[in-house]
């Protein structure tokens, strides 16, 4: 799709991915636990102190993701029913190329979250953060 291997552009794919098990959560009316915030949290924070940077530099960062955690979970799904919408104005935000490629590119890319909604709506909710993780083998033989 050529989207950039760099730390940003995962880190978006992550917080939708994220955010999409959050929704499934919410809509099954459970609150989503509170330790796989953390740990994802936790991680990133691991992981930008490996690629050297300092404590004030983390701390502001990690705000940041914040932030744009609950940007992309707020704004991610249009849908108020039991379905996912992708918001494409919020993708283009996030990943300018799509808006720049041909139009099948943009709808490779919603149609591949939408399907992993399907996929993670349909798991019972203890297994979603787990079994998630399956989805590019669930996904890749349909």
């Amino acid at each position: 799709m050529k989207l950039s291997d760099n730390f940003e552009t995962r880190i978006y794919l992550m917080f939708i991915h994220f955010s999409i098990m959050m929704i499934v959560f919410k809509k099954k009316g459970q609150k989503f636990n509170q330790k796989s915030y953390d740990s994802l949290f936790n991680n990133i924070e691991y992981d930008l102190r490996e690629l050297g940077f300092g404590d004030v530099t983390v701390n502001k960062k990690m705000k940041d993701l914040n932030k744009l955690l609950y940007d992309i979970l707020l704004k991610v799904n249009l849908s108020d029913k039991q379905d996912f919408k992708m918001n494409k104005s919020l993708i283009f935000k996030y990943f300018k190329v799509l808006k720049d490629l041909k139009e099948e590119k943009y709808n490779e890319f919603e149609v591949y979250f939408n399907e992993f909604y399907k996929f993670c709506f349909e798991l019972p909710l203890e297994n979603v953060i787990r079994d998630s993780v399956n989805f590019n083998k669930f996904y890749g033989s349909t």
